[in-house]
């Protein structure tokens, strides 16, 4: 068992180091160690792939059976999330939101497993995640807009006098948008899954300490079963409000408002 809550989300490194040669580092050598986290991550995108090809190429058939449909569902919900949050410009985006979306709801699935990793628990992955798409959303906004992408902190009709006050804020709730992204599917899944090991935890000690004979424990197993499905509820909502949010900010990058 886990000793303490916090212990399951440690970046470990497993398996040989990647060993690189030395190139402007001035070093002789260095290594990219193999973490639970890289594989993990790995493990992912490749379940995702496999997924896709499997349900798409392999199983189809004319009637679509039970997995088409549910792979139907994700891809109809992510198109109408798009075309209602983007609008029709935002179509020839919708594969990067697509990948998005379903990239951490799988990461998020992943880490439900008992001993696994939990990639999305981790600020830094969050962080850099969020980044990436932010430095992205910004590229397209100056390639689409150029100088006109800066209306985005100045509204329309506004006084020189109160546009000195208002530039400084919609910069500052702009920048902060990377912070939300990225901090809201790294509380949520940490402080969840913290959660549900001290309840599993509480419920292992009563049960190793006072006797499996006491009823009590019974009822804290309960609850940690209640928590396993609203967790997993919680790992589909952070994965459709991490994809919203990518997408309104997108829309923002767009059409500027």
């Amino acid at each position: 068992m886990i000793g303490s809550p916090l212990e399951q989300f440690e970046i470990v490194a497993i398996g040989p180091k990647i060993r690189l040669p030395s190139l402007w580092l001035g070093l002789d050598e260095y290594y990219i160690p193999m973490t639970n986290q890289s594989v993990v991550m790995g493990i992912g995108v490749g379940v995702m792939i496999y997924t896709m090809y499997y349900l798409i190429s392999i199983n189809s058939t004319m009637i679509a059976n039970r997995y088409q449909k549910g792979m139907e569902m994700i891809y109809t919900g992510l198109l109408d999330l798009v075309k209602k949050n983007v609008g029709y410009m935002g179509i020839e985006y919708f594969p990067i939101i697509f990948i998005v979306g379903t990239f951490i709801f799988m990461c998020n699935l992943i880490g439900m497993i008992p001993y696994s990793f939990t990639v999305t628990s981790h600020i830094i992955m969050t962080l850099v995640m969020s980044m990436a798409l932010f430095i992205g959303v910004n590229i397209i906004a100056a390639a689409r807009h150029g100088v006109i992408t800066f209306q985005l902190f100045l509204p329309e009709g506004t006084s020189i006098g109160l546009a000195m006050i208002l530039i400084p804020i919609e910069i500052i709730s702009y920048v902060f948008r990377l912070i939300s992204l990225s901090v809201r599917l790294f509380a949520n899944m940490l402080s969840g899954h913290v959660l549900l090991k001290v309840i599993i935890g509480f419920a292992w000690s009563m049960m190793t300490v006072i006797g499996v004979t006491f009823v009590g424990h019974l009822v804290v197993i309960v609850i940690g079963f209640v928590l396993v499905g609203f967790e997993m509820g919680v790992a589909l909502i952070q994965a459709y409000v991490f994809t919203i949010l990518f997408a309104l900010y997108l829309n923002d990058a767009l059409n500027l408002h």
